[in-house]
C-alpha cells in the first residue's frame, strides 16, 4: 500500500475542512483553492467521503461542509479506505517491485494499522502547532454593489434631451426621409 495522490490529497482536505468548520460550513471551492486543485476532482472525492460519513454537506447561501464526526474519531485509515471505496484494486501499479503476494499484504496490513492510529485532530494540532494561520470569513457575504470606476476618469453627468431631435427609430427614419426629399430637385 503506498499513499497515492487521491489518498494524500483526501487527507489534506480532511484536514483543510477541520481546520476551518468550527463557525460554519466551508465551501468546496475554497478548499479546492488552497489546495490548487480541480473543483470536480474534489466533488468526487468528498461524495465519497459523504458516503462515508465522515463529512456532511449544507445547501444553500452559507453552505459547504463539515465534518460528520468528531476530528479524533476520524482516523487516516477511515479516510483513505472512504477514498478507496468501491475500487477493484486501490494497489494496482504501486511501483514495488515485483514483492510477492505475501510480504505485499504484510506491508499493507502494517501501513493500515498505522494510519488507523493516527486521528485526524492530531493531524489538525500538528498544523497548529507548525503556525498555519486560518483565515477568518464568513460563510457567504453579502454582495454589496460595487461603485462604478472607469479608468479613464469620473462619468459626465448626463444631457438633457433636445427638443429638436427624434426619440424613436422611427422618427429618425422619417426625418431622414424628410431631409433627403428636400434635397431632391
Amino acid at each position: 500500500m503506498r499513499m497515492s495522490t487521491k489518498r494524500r490529497l483526501a487527507v489534506e482536505a480532511m484536514i483543510d475542512l477541520a481546520l476551518r468548520e468550527q463557525a460554519w460550513p466551508v465551501a468546496l471551492a475554497s478548499i479546492a483553492h488552497r489546495q490548487r486543485v480541480s473543483l470536480s476532482y474534489l466533488e468526487r472525492l468528498f461524495s465519497q467521503l459523504r458516503t462515508a460519513g465522515l463529512v456532511d454537506s449544507t445547501r444553500g447561501a452559507g453552505g459547504g461542509y463539515s465534518l460528520g464526526m468528531q476530528a479524533s474519531a476520524i482516523s487516516v485509515a477511515a479516510i483513505v479506505g472512504a477514498v478507496d471505496a468501491g475500487s477493484l484494486d486501490a494497489d494496482v501499479g504501486t511501483g514495488f517491485l515485483e514483492l510477492t503476494d505475501d510480504l505485499s499484504q504484510q506491508l499493507a496490513a502494517v501501513m493500515q494499522t498505522h494510519m488507523a492510529g493516527i486521528a485526524l485532530a492530531d493531524l489538525v494540532a500538528g498544523q497548529r502547532d507548525a503556525g498555519v494561520v486560518v483565515e477568518a470569513s464568513p460563510p457567504h457575504r453579502a454582495i454589496a454593489p460595487r461603485p462604478m470606476v472607469s479608468a479613464v476618469g469620473p462619468r459626465p453627468p448626463p444631457r438633457p434631451a433636445s427638443a429638436g431631435v427624434p426619440n424613436s427609430v422611427f422618427e429618425l427614419g422619417n426625418s431622414m426621409a424628410m431631409a433627403a426629399a428636400r434635397l431632391r430637385p
